[in-house]
């Protein structure tokens, strides 16, 4: 049973996980150090610019810095009291009302309503209406009982400085680092879905468009590393950064915290609704790339054609529809993404602060209630803060189910059946050939080829004619094993190909198309194949023994002429000489030719067919043979009709039997003259 997709990513994501711990251990280290600024904010206000508002204690002499003279005593605030102070007298308040200070001469309670009339102070509490006496102090003499607290304010600033450096050290590191992760595991994917495309059976590619299969490896794993790099550097970093604030505001109120955990089923039910339609939405709009893909790709191979019949304005058409259909839900994911971002945030914030106002405001009609200045303003700060990572989050839940989408579409290939490539060494055959009642069908029983024999000795050119659809680049498809056959066997010099993986069987072998293509480097890289084994030297003597010498030394560049994708640059005579260039230097036992004459004028002809004898002196050779005249010296021809074996023998035998050969090659032979 296959893993879902998510676990799939994860799983990939633990391929990396030193780097994301590291990372992840950085970011908490970061938040910590950045969200330890409110709390030092509370510790500044209420223990220091508001900490002299409270009860002093007169004592005996000048004890130390945090000893304020007044008038003929030294007093100091209760909370800093030591064990060697020396005490005399009462306590004294220091409070303030409005936006003076007074100086009472005996403790008075802090909390409460006040109001002052001149020196007469009145303060409410549940208990009832106090009035006190009072020294109103002005600007001169309250400034001394501040002085002792300017060193502390100075020390937490610079401590909250220091703080925000190093977590910006820490912010760097683990941006760096998750960043890093995110890339390795995409270019892991993409390296691991490259190498299982070359292990899926040619089949596949048959009826898949080139552009879709593209489109996975390069759009979708792109949208993938967008997850990654969204769930490792702003969703997790979001995450940490909310549980640093809940923490934080447990330690302030655990109540109000417990009111913002609401928050968070809010959000899972938003994402569970956002996944369901987003799924369904993301699944047309991937496709439908993969198909704008794919027909961009057969637009420009087919350009000359389209042009040529002028079929510009219906593929143009064809094209506008697909684009429109991803539009059309385009549209829809935008009209979903909209709900969220910063309006469904914003709803959740504002409900927030609703119910921040209400616990405080309520608590505040109560006589009894005083709120610290720092606490409110340390709250405020968090819920700021707390909704900063939460518009992250649910920004990212458009991407985040894009790329889930992608995954599964990445992975839905990744899952087609493959075989593993094996390229151990096997020993060079002789290229003795032999296939045994083979029948082959490409679609279940609609067989191409049926109950085939025959038998090729190493060393032998043989040819295969017959007219289209008769089965000859099925049996060359067969014997490269590109496909198998549905019954019969086929074995080269006694060894059944099955017993070989495809790339050992291949290893041997050698293939000329009717219409080679050109890789995109020189010419040189085209006939070693960026082989290490295929040295430069045997690359320039295969090029010369073809005689492709003859134009390549008139270019500019010569043997490192730079070839473009498909070699459009160079004439069909001139890539068929390089390509040949390419199996000679390759050396294979078994040379298989695939119509490699079929388009050729006369006039390269003649150079075509000397490269020709080169290239099959003391190989193995098959040729699909559509010039009935360029295999008159084959060792054995073979004739096929709808997928059977009908004649087989050499030239002058299959004339002699006027069959089917004999009526092909008079047809040819009298359009020949017809031209003529």
């Amino acid at each position: 049973m296959k893993s879902s997709t998510e676990r799939r990513l994860f799983n990939y994501a633990l391929q990396f996980k030193k780097g994301i711990l590291i990372g992840i251990a950085c970011l908490i280290v970061a938040v910590a150090l950045e969200l330890a600024g409110p709390l030092i904010a509370k510790t500044v206000i209420d223990d220091h610019i508001l900490g002299v508002e409270g009860t002093w204690q007169e004592v005996k002499a000048d004890q130390d810095k945090h000893t304020v003279a007044y008038q003929d005593g030294f007093y100091k605030r209760t909370d800093r009291l030591t064990e060697v102070d020396q005490q005399i007298g009462d306590s004294v308040t220091i409070f303030q009302i409005g936006t003076s200070y007074y100086f009472v001469n005996e403790a008075v309670p802090l909390k409460g309503k006040r109001s002052a009339k001149g020196n007469s102070i009145t303060i409410e509490t549940a208990d009832g209406t106090s009035t006190f006496t009072g020294e109103k102090l002005s600007l001169k003499e309250m400034y001394p009982f501040f002085q002792p607290e300017q060193g502390p304010i100075m020390y937490l600033l610079g401590l909250y400085m220091g703080l925000l450096i190093i977590a910006g050290f820490f912010q760097f590191y683990q941006t760096f680092l998750l960043q890093k992760s995110s890339n390795q595991i995409v270019k892991k994917m993409r390296t691991d879905l490259f190498a299982h495309t070359q292990r899926i059976p040619i089949n596949y590619y048959v009826d898949q468009p080139a552009g879709k299969i593209v489109a996975r490896i390069t759009n979708d794993t792109e949208a993938i590393r967008d997850l990654y790099e969204r769930v490792l550097s702003i969703v997790v970093t979001s995450v940490i950064y909310m549980v640093g604030i809940l923490v934080a505001l447990f330690i302030l109120d655990t109540k109000l915290a417990f009111m913002c955990l609401v928050i968070i089923p809010l959000i899972i039910v938003w994402m569970k609704v956002y996944k369901h339609f987003g799924t369904k939405y993301n699944t047309v709009i991937r496709s439908t790339i993969s198909e704008l893909n794919a027909s961009i790709n057969e637009s420009i191979q087919g350009m000359t054609i389209i042009q040529a019949f002028r079929r510009e304005k219906k593929t143009k058409a064809d094209f506008e529809a697909v684009n429109e259909h991803n539009f059309k839900y385009q549209r829809k994911l935008i009209r979903l993404s909209s709900l969220t971002s910063y309006n469904l945030v914003t709803v959740f914030r504002n409900l927030a602060f609703v119910g921040f106002i209400w616990y405080f405001g309520s608590a505040s009609l109560e006589p009894g209630s005083m709120i610290s200045i720092g606490v409110l303003y340390a709250f405020v700060d968090y819920l700021t803060r707390l909704f900063e990572p939460l518009e992250d989050i649910v920004n990212q839940l458009p991407l985040i189910e894009q790329a889930r989408v992608a995954g599964n579409r990445v992975f839905e290939l990744m899952d087609h059946d493959g075989e593993d490539v094996v390229n151990d060494q096997v020993a060079k055959y002789r290229g003795t050939i032999l296939f045994d009642d083979v029948s082959f069908a490409y679609n279940a029983d609609e067989y191409v080829l049926k109950n085939i024999s025959f038998e090729v000795q190493a060393g032998q050119t043989v040819a295969f004619v017959g007219h289209t659809g008769s089965g000859k680049s099925s049996i060359m498809n067969l014997l490269f094993r590109f496909y198998d056959p549905q019954r019969g066997s086929i074995t080269i010099d006694g060894y059944s190909t099955n017993d070989w993986s495809r790339q050992q069987v291949r290893s041997h072998m050698g293939i000329v198309l009717q219409d080679p293509f050109l890789f995109s480097g020189t010419i040189i890289s085209n006939v070693t194949m960026n082989d290490p084994e295929i040295s430069q030297e045997a690359a320039l003597q295969a090029l010369k023994a073809v005689g492709a010498d003859h134009f390549i030394e008139k270019l500019p560049g010569q043997y490192e002429q730079q070839v473009t994708e498909g070699g459009g640059t160079f004439s069909l005579g001139e890539r068929q000489l390089i390509s040949f260039a390419r199996a000679l230097a390759f050396d294979p036992a078994i040379l298989i030719l695939d119509e490699a004459t079929a388009n050729i004028d006369t006039e390269t002809e003649s150079i075509i067919q000397h490269a020709l004898d080169v290239l099959k002196k003391g190989r193995t050779t098959l040729v699909i043979a559509h010039r009935l005249s360029t295999i008159q010296q084959a060792d054995n021809i073979f004739v096929l009709e709808h997928g059977t074996l009908k004649e087989q023998g050499n030239h002058d035998q299959l004339i002699a039997e006027k069959g089917i050969y004999y009526q092909m090659y008079q047809m040819q032979k009298g359009g020949s003259r017809q031209v003529g």
